[in-house]
């Protein structure tokens, strides 16, 4: 069982909270997702984030539409931070608890702040099970799902990792496209989130295998 350190007591949660709309990134409870932060309102949002709890909203637009947002996000909290030479923020969010948007709030502010429903994922705070990961079977699908994708690997780290921070990582960086992303996010929990990751491996790289003998 692995407890996220950095997670607070659900009574702490804020009730209000800023929110990053970007497409096709995902944020899960106790995984870590480097930003690179540029734009004047986000700058902005970083800031005040860092001057009061550290929280912000990671949440997709629905269809790439950014005034549209999905009804679930996930909140994380800024672990590191950098400034850079040209005024860019360098942070690392790590993944507190997802939310549901009950509304979004009337603001002044430069970004979007949401009034946060945390009840329904309450459980995102608590440690996270073992799931009993078929490993073999998940190698061999990343094997194939990462040379399809030209990407690299460290089986080292995959060894070594404990199941349920595997597939938060694996969830996190693999290239899925938005919908996608959204769904191992609102999975109800992480044995469901780890069965619909294994799926989507298995779909991507039958595809791969039908687009390939077509020519």
């Amino acid at each position: 069982m692995e407890q996220n350190p950095y997670a607070p007591d659900f009574s702490a949660l804020p009730e209000n909270l800023p929110v990053f709309p970007l497409p096709g990134v995902l944020l899960l409870p106790s995984g870590n997702l480097p930003l690179n932060i540029f734009e004047k309102r986000y700058l902005k949002m970083v800031e005040d984030a860092l001057g009061t709890n550290r929280m912000i909203g990671m949440i997709q637009p629905r269809g790439g539409d950014e005034t549209r947002l999905y009804d679930v996000g996930c909140a994380g909290k800024i672990t590191e931070f950098r400034e850079t030479d040209d005024g860019r923020y360098l942070i690392t969010l790590t993944g507190i608890s997802r939310f549901k948007i009950d509304e979004e709030i009337k603001t002044n502010t430069p970004y979007r702040q949401v009034r946060a429903g945390w009840t329904p994922y309450k459980h995102d705070l608590e440690p996270s099970p073992c799931l009993d990961l078929d490993r073999e079977k998940l190698k061999s699908l990343l094997q194939l799902y990462f040379s399809s994708q030209e990407m690299d690997c460290d089986w080292k780290a995959v060894e070594k990792a404990p199941d349920a921070k595997l597939v938060t990582c694996l969830a996190m960086v693999c290239p899925f496209d938005p919908k996608e992303k959204q769904a191992l996010l609102e999975a109800p929990c992480c044995k469901t989130r780890a069965g619909a990751f294994m799926t989507m491996l298995e779909m991507a790289v039958k595809a791969r295998k039908e687009c390939n003998s077509c020519h």
